[in-house]
């Protein structure tokens, strides 16, 4: 199992390994050209749906400068492959790299307070626009000083720009398209784009069904009352199943959105850094096209969003092509992928950080990350087990507690157990991260 960029809700983004069957494909396309921009409805705004993007020349000479609050600092460059050790310095501390993003959906983890999480080594935690921009909404936000006095974190935070939610809650994941599903907010509102537009896009809220506007200036504006320390330009997440054209327009417009993003960005910078979307699907043409362009802007970063494939294969395959272009003065951030497996065979290629819910999600099921690999708390073998989840470890819920308590918490629906379980997962995962490293160092 591994989470993508086709992920939704506060889990973002889950990548599918089931089989793409024709029937399957072919029916999922024809669902998604429901909801995907067409050509005659660009004609009917009026605008040329390969309208390039500004050029470099539009953006400050200044903007280029390196900034004195962000900058990636290179400890250690591997001779065997592109993998690396470095700092990625922000206003509020220093992350380690290659490292673990974990990821607080409303500005929180589920089941553990900040203070927990940061025992636990989490360093940078991703929270989503879109989901704040909800509820409780910027303005709030910004009257409380910011996000990290809001929740109480004093710790670096990276925001999207709320475009994932959108257009994955109307899309779905990959394997939704796979399986032919819909979604619909808990209050039976279907969880639809309403309008997708060169302005922005209209949604209507999961939570109450209002209308709301997102466009490259409002979701700026959000992050800046936010003020994280990284932030994410808008951009469009298309569906899997797309044809080239439709991909190809989709690029386009995220180019387009993105540079938008980026000069609202400039307008007041408050010590923020931005990090571009690289885009363009599998097709490499589209990925060096994208990767091109935005290395000609001023973002202080990259990240690698889109569709990243129907499996890890596919993912890496992508990386393959892209990483050894991506510059490397700054730092780069895989978009919502954090299986074991997929870190190790990215951190190759020269990715630095990756985010994902994906350890703290299993283990509110139940599912364990130890050092032999995982197990399920849940089996009846452990009923009697007194030993530790992992007697390496040295989390609290190790050095407290048995993995018979921990099986009888879990099965009693105990509360308790979402908390203790998720606490050893991301030590394990900032351990793992911590023992690459010095592998990388170690040559």
């Amino acid at each position: 199992f591994m989470a993508t960029r086709s992920t939704v809700l506060s889990c973002r983004r889950k990548l599918c390994f089931a089989p793409v069957a024709r029937q399957i494909h072919e029916s999922a396309k024809d669902e998604t050209a429901k909801v995907v921009r067409q050509s005659k409805r660009k004609k009917k705004n009026g605008i040329d749906p390969f309208t390039p993007p500004p050029p470099p020349s539009d953006f400050p000479s200044w903007a280029y400068d390196k900034k004195d609050f962000f900058h990636y600092e290179l400890v250690h460059q591997s001779k065997k492959s592109l993998a690396r050790v470095g700092r990625i310095h922000t206003p509020h501390g220093i992350v380690n790299t290659p490292g673990f993003v974990s990821v607080g959906t409303n500005g929180a983890l589920k089941a553990v307070d900040h203070r927990a999480a940061d025992d636990a080594g989490c360093e940078l935690m991703f929270m989503n626009t879109y989901h704040l921009l909800v509820q409780p909404g910027p303005e709030l936000i910004d009257q409380m000083g910011g996000l990290h006095k809001f929740v109480g974190r004093d710790r670096p935070i990276i925001t999207d720009s709320g475009g994932f939610q959108l257009f994955s809650l109307s899309y779905g994941s990959v394997e939704d398209e796979l399986n032919m599903k819909s979604r619909s907010g808990r209050h039976g509102w279907t969880n639809t784009v309403m309008k997708v537009e060169e302005e922005g896009a209209w949604f209507r809220s999961y939570r109450d069904g209002r209308l709301i506007k997102l466009t490259p200036e409002t979701t700026v504006q959000a992050q800046k009352a936010y003020r994280s320390d990284i932030i994410i330009p808008l951009d469009e997440l298309p569906p899997y199943h797309i044809d080239h054209e439709q991909l190809k327009e989709s690029v386009y417009l995220s180019h387009r959105w993105e540079a938008r993003s980026l000069k609202e960005h400039l307008k007041d910078i408050r010590q923020q850094a931005m990090y571009c979307v690289v885009h363009g699907g599998s097709e490499r043409e589209l990925r060096h096209y994208s990767l091109s362009y935005l290395s000609s802007l001023p973002f202080d970063g990259f990240a690698i969003g889109g569709s990243l494939g129907k499996d890890q294969d596919e993912l890496i395959g992508i990386l393959d092509f892209v990483m050894p272009k991506v510059p490397r003065d700054k730092p780069c951030h895989l978009l919502g992928i954090a299986d074991v497996g997929a870190i190790e065979r990215s951190i190759l290629l020269g990715v630095d950080t990756f985010d994902s819910c994906y350890p703290t999600r299993i283990a509110r099921h139940g599912t364990i990350l130890t050092s032999d690999g995982k197990i399920s708390i849940k089996q009846g073998k452990y009923k009697s087990d007194h030993r530790p989840l992992d007697e390496t470890c040295p989390c609290s819920t190790c050095k407290n507690h048995s993995r018979s308590y921990l099986h009888h918490l879990i099965k009693a629906h105990e509360p308790v157990s979402a908390s203790l379980l998720t606490i050893h997962n991301l030590v394990q995962m900032n351990l793992k991260m911590s023992t690459l490293r010095q592998k990388i160092l170690d040559g």
